[in-house]
């Protein structure tokens, strides 16, 4: 069994583990795990395009946006049809939510085509500020679409996220990602980052290989969504802006562009960054800001680029 698979299996029976002690944990602590996690699965997935690909996408909040609401309405306006009026047993209510991940990643999966079939033939500032315009224009659109709540947003959504959702989402993002990129198919996307006229010169589709990229990294984004809303049982509009976006764009920085390994730890940072500065609530974003500059002067290439992957080899 290759070595990925083995560190899939190792990451999914760790999740077991925790779920299954997380009964004694903390509340608060809990809280803190699953964004995490909901991170990793953002953060990885835009280093598949931002990264791995070269592309330079701002517009990652907007795809996890799509697959919050998608799921959201399977569960809420589908789930009570399907289960009926005593909610159905705990198998049929986990097979409903996986369900429901999977509309919300295929939905996102699927704006990330519609987005990127006709922007990815631009680069660099245009491309950023073309998907900059798709975040906002999904977030205005659903902030005025009253079915899905409006400026409202959607509340009572199932607490169907729990600690092993998260963490299996994460590894499997972190694996499919990493087999995807190692793979012969995979160096293309590392072709297209290094040189794109010269990997259309030996015949490469830069433009397929981008556009698949897009598609990959938005589905797995859109699944965050789905978990960001099962968990947090209210979803609003204000909360897929720019900033979102912004928010992952700078843990892929940080961690290294194209290291997966390092954006991984980078999400890790930057989730926890927040929570131990709250003793200096009133200085926390300035202090916040302050230590970013000083990481990305200090090391520009970010924090954790050591080359771990093989595929950088």
């Amino acid at each position: 069994m290759p070595r990925p698979h083995l560190a899939l299996l190792a990451a999914l029976l760790a999740a077991s583990g925790v779920f299954a002690l997380s009964d004694r944990i903390d509340p608060y602590y809990l809280d803190v795990l699953v964004g995490i996690g909901i991170n990793i699965i953002l953060a990885v997935s835009l280093n598949l395009v931002n990264g791995y690909t070269g592309q330079f996408s701002l517009g990652h909040a907007g795809f996890m946006s799509v697959g919050a609401y998608l799921s959201a309405a399977v569960t809420l306006f589908l789930g009570p049809q399907l289960l009926g009026a005593g909610g159905g047993t705990a198998l049929a209510q986990n097979a409903l939510f996986l369900a429901a991940l999977v509309a919300g990643g295929l939905s996102a999966a699927f704006a990330g085509l519609l987005v990127g079939v006709p922007s990815l033939r631009l680069k660099g500032d245009y491309l950023a500020l073309v998907t900059l315009g798709f975040g906002e224009i999904i977030r205005v659109l659903i902030q005025n679409f009253e079915p899905l709540g409006g400026a409202l947003g959607l509340n009572g959504i199932p607490a169907s996220t729990n600690i092993f959702w998260v963490l299996a989402g994460a590894a499997l993002t972190v694996f499919t990602v990493t087999c995807l990129v190692r793979s012969t198919y995979g160096r293309g996307f590392l072709a297209v980052k290094d040189d794109e006229i010269a990997a259309e010169a030996v015949g490469l589709d830069t433009t397929r290989y981008k556009i698949v990229a897009f598609v990959v990294g938005a589905f797995f984004a859109g699944i965050a969504g789905g978990l960001y809303g099962h968990f947090k049982q209210t979803i609003s509009p204000g909360g897929f802006d720019f900033n979102r976006s912004i928010e992952i764009v700078v843990m892929v920085i940080l961690g290294g562009m194209g290291n997966t390994v390092g954006v991984v730890l980078a999400a890790i940072l930057l989730t926890l960054l927040p929570e131990v500065l709250r003793p200096v609530a009133e200085y926390r974003m300035i202090l916040y800001s302050f230590l970013l500059i000083v990481l990305m002067i200090a090391r520009p290439q970010g924090l954790f680029n050591f080359r771990f992957d093989k595929s950088k080899s």
